[in-house]
């Protein structure tokens, strides 16, 4: 049996435990450059998790069911090494990606991260992310409507926000597969919207953003692709203006160690484009 083909693992995510003093959560986004930590007011507590592989069954998830969704496209940019080239580059292509994946018909992307695991090394600059062990979503409901005012014209803005309006995470392994501290995605038909999330603030340098922490249910049920490959991406739905009761409008998510990764695996190395996407 090929070890791509195993259908679940074991492995241990954290999840967040609220601030015992019942304050708002918050998290800095810039860590402590002597000790690599960020600064916040509330703790990480671990739970083991069955998560399922699903390779050779890509097609049971989508955007609007699952929350995220995998496929397969080749990129013309591969280095990933300059920040301007990979905005001349990288960006257009995804841009016609996510619209041909969706059907949107416009999609502006406001930023992007590339992660490096880098073990023992306490610098988590921007140039140096290391992939989060952290349940989250990216986004709230008033961030993601922030999101559309920071980023898009001030005459564009109230028809943008009377539409259907989406951010999306494109997630994309770089240079090898991803084995090493993979990507595990939560069904958002197994999310329990009134009682899992928190909303957190994130702190910036200038202002202040939003995501939702994530408090553990036993019902979440956990999925990712094991290996995936530079060839291979998947979108994450971090918010959607859709609120009808049936369409998937967020995906919990974390990177985790995997039990399984070959011992000579290489570093995981990943980018993310975040995107808003607009429908007409």
């Amino acid at each position: 049996m090929s070890v791509d083909s195993i259908n679940t693992v074991a492995a241990t995510l954290q999840y967040f435990s609220p601030p015992k003093d019942g304050s708002k959560a918050y998290m800095a986004v810039d860590a402590d450059p002597v000790t690599g930590e960020r600064a916040r007011n509330w703790e990480s507590i671990p739970h083991q998790v069955e998560i399922e592989n699903l390779r050779g069954k890509e097609d049971t998830v989508s955007l609007d069911t699952a929350g995220f969704q995998f496929f397969r496209r080749a990129v013309q940019h591969r280095s990933f090494a300059n920040t301007e080239v990979i905005k001349e580059e990288y960006y257009p292509e995804s841009i016609e990606l996510v619209k041909e994946m969706t059907g949107a018909s416009r999609v502006v992307p406001f930023d992007h991260t590339i992660r490096r695991r880098r073990p023992g090394e306490i610098d988590d600059t921007e140039e140096k992310r290391q992939p989060v062990p952290q349940v989250h979503i990216d986004q709230t409901a008033q961030s993601a409507k922030n999101r559309v005012h920071l980023h898009m014209s001030a005459e564009e803005v109230p028809k943008l926000l009377q539409g259907r309006y989406q951010i999306i995470n494109l997630w994309r392994p770089i240079s090898r597969p991803a084995y090493d501290w993979p990507l595990a995605l939560c069904d958002y038909r197994t999310v329990a919207r009134e009682n899992d999330l928190v909303p957190t603030a994130l702190k910036y340098a200038d202002r202040d953003g939003e995501t939702f922490s994530i408090l553990y249910n036993p019902n979440h049920k956990w999925k990712y692709l094991r290996g995936m490959e530079p060839d291979e991406f998947v979108l994450i739905k971090c918010f959607d203006s859709k609120d009808d009761g049936a369409t998937a409008i967020f995906t919990p998510h974390t990177a985790f160690e995997d039990p399984t990764t070959p011992k000579d695996a290489p570093l995981r190395e990943s980018i993310e484009l975040r995107l808003l996407v607009f429908y007409d």
